[in-house]
């Protein structure tokens, strides 16, 4: 099909910045080359240094020839030219221009993809038209000089202030993955809402929720992830976990915000989507309930009431229509046995309970609040008496299992399951496995280990550089945004632009620098770092009221901490069991479990055994 550009032209440049509905705030930037190599006569190779969603920018002084072809994609391969086979899911077209208009500048359009230009993906506006994720451009047949021809990236994006946030740190490993992970979202925001990637662009509440916490970490903005949340009430998912999500992601706006809007907008359609309905007498749920039957599948919100949530537990296994040969056959499931009361499901539901409790409190809905504490404490109690093996001193998979996988220890301890007296096993037990789960599942790996004190074996999964489970491989891939999955031999179709592979950068500043809400928008911050073998670093986090700022240094055994906080903003600092001789801006302090944070500089010193 041959294209002719001033036909087009006029579509394209009227109106890109900015548009309507959710992408109100999507708006675009135009990117020079970074390097330009000459790959055979009249064919040239263009670097633009990072992927990024859109299309060409071009301009040409004079007429480049006929049948000017033109490649994009992501990927290179081993020869050091565009990939034009790149596998999976990464991305590559071929365009042939004909007849392009001279003087004029016009963006190059791009032929429809045929999956996610269609619904249920969420769509672009026609005035976009077809854009698509590239790091690199070739041309080939160009009959002029290239530097006659003006040719960018032009690249779509929801509104981004690189200056609201930064990480420094003695390891240039992590400093390069928290880049990464910058970038990709920024990258993936083009939609103005959260979609898991190019293949798809569907919002899943499991993606959606790491890319909220990642989104939050690095930019004061909250629109993509109430945009989102407002679409999940009417387009839920039908893995059992991801629906459990929906109310995490509500209550990371409350925390980061202090708006109770979408609480309490949509409070009775979230009950419903936690599935409390379905607990038994031990506190527990199933999705083999017979309780989900057409009505109940309507009333959570799917508009296909013969549908069906099924348990996921990460990522299933190789599907027998595929023809996948996986590296592992289980998938992402560390072998986890499937049973109809699984343990994974169920820590998630008392998250939800333990949420709902002070939702409902919020509200003054004081029946409710009552009712859903118990329940929270039945859940708990149900987790530990049945799906916990006291001679291992581990949780196993389900009611009825021998198994024990790492996703049915690593979730008690992200949401504070585990007693005390059982940490250490469960603790044992998840290093003993290593990254055996997903990007996806990392980022409750992470939370897990933090939160029990393992900062340090946490720290050494996101700095990892042997083997290829970790987010140092997918630098090594020559990606500029994470991955879908750790690599293409655990997941055949994976795409190179998957932000729910950000947790590193979400866990930085919420847990290795311990920077997190104790109260709603922020109005007292909680300060609990755990550098592990970290000798220095530098952070700013953006908050609603404003950054927060801080640097850290160590010296043998002496570490310095200097934070400042905006206005309005006061808080705690954790201090660590093993520190002595404490110092709050040059004053001795009494060892205590925290001291007071206050508005300005705070300069925190002290002396570790």
């Amino acid at each position: 099909m041959r294209l002719y550009f001033y036909q087009i032209t006029f579509l394209f440049l009227a109106g890109t910045s900015t548009v309507l509905g959710q992408f109100r705030d999507v708006t675009t930037s135009l990117i020079d080359p970074t390097s330009i190599q000459m790959k055979g006569t009249n064919n040239y190779l263009l670097d633009f240094e990072k992927a990024v969603f859109g299309t060409l920018n071009l301009r040409f002084d004079s007429a480049p020839g006929d049948s000017l072809v033109i490649h994009l994609g992501e990927k290179l391969n081993e020869a050091g030219t565009l990939d034009r086979d790149p596998g999976g899911s990464i991305r590559y077209k071929r365009i042939v221009l004909y007849d392009p208009p001279v003087g004029k500048t016009f963006l190059l359009p791009l032929p429809a993809d045929g999956r996610n230009d269609q619904p249920p993906a969420v769509l672009l506006p026609d005035s976009i038209g077809s854009i698509m994720p590239f790091r690199y451009c070739e041309i080939e047949n160009l009959n002029i000089p290239i530097e006659k021809v003006n040719i960018r990236q032009i690249a779509y994006h929801y509104r981004f202030n690189e200056d609201a946030s930064y990480f420094r740190s003695s390891d240039t490993t992590l400093n390069q993955i928290y880049d990464l992970s910058k970038h990709t979202i920024k990258a993936t925001s083009f939609l103005g809402v959260y979609v898991d990637g190019d293949r798809e662009r569907i919002p899943y509440e499991a993606d959606a929720y790491i890319n909220q916490l990642s989104h939050y970490a690095v930019d004061r903005e909250y629109g993509p992830a109430r945009e989102t949340i407002s679409y999940f009430m009417d387009h839920p998912t039908w893995p059992t976990e991801w629906l459990l999500h929906t109310l995490l992601m509500v209550y990371q706006d409350y925390m980061y915000t202090g708006n109770l809007e979408l609480i309490r907008n949509h409070y009775e359609a979230l009950k419903s989507k936690t599935l409390y309905e379905l607990a038994n007498e031990d506190g527990l749920i199933s999705s083999f309930s017979e309780r989900i039957d057409d009505a109940y599948m309507e009333k959570i919100g799917f508009a296909n009431p013969t549908e069906r949530i099924r348990d996921i537990v990460d990522w299933p296994p190789a599907q027998k229509d595929t023809g996948w040969k996986l590296a592992t056959a289980e998938g992402e499931r560390d072998g986890h046995e499937m049973r109809p009361v699984n343990t994974v499901v169920n820590c998630f539901f008392y998250e939800n309970m333990r949420i709902l409790t002070e939702m409902a409190a919020l509200l003054g809905k004081e029946a409710d609040a009552i009712y859903f504490k118990d329940q929270a404490a039945r859940t708990l109690l149900g987790i530990n008496e049945k799906l916990f093996d006291t001679k291992r001193g581990i949780y196993i998979d389900g009611v009825g299992s021998g198994h024990a996988s790492l996703h049915s220890n690593m979730l008690p301890l992200a949401f504070d399951l585990v007693p005390e007296v059982h940490k250490p096993s469960v603790v044992a037990y998840v290093k003993s496995r290593g990254m055996a789960c997903s990007v996806y599942g990392a980022q409750y790996l992470l939370e897990g280990l933090f939160k029990t004190g393992a900062a340090n074996y946490a720290l050494d999964l996101m700095t990892a550089t042997e083997g290829d489970r970790n987010w140092w491989n997918m630098l090594r891939s020559g990606s500029t945004m994470t991955l879908e999955a750790w690599d293409i031999r655990y997941k055949p179709n994976l795409d190179w632009n998957h932000a729910w592979g950000t947790a590193p950068l979400n866990i930085i500043p919420r847990y290795l620098w311990g920077i997190t809400p104790a109260s709603p928008g922020f109005e007292q911050v909680r300060i609990q770092p755990q550098m592990g073998d970290l000798n220095s670093s530098a952070i700013k986090v953006p908050t609603i009221k404003g950054p927060i700022e801080a640097k850290f240094e160590k010296w043998e055994k002496t570490a310095r901490f200097t934070i400042t906080l905006p206005t309005d903003v006061s808080g705690n600092f954790i201090v660590p069991d093993n520190a002595f001789d404490l110092f709050l801006n040059g004053e001795i302090q009494t060892i205590s479990t925290s001291i007071p944070l206050f508005k300005g500089v705070n300069i925190i010193s002290y002396t570790t055994h």
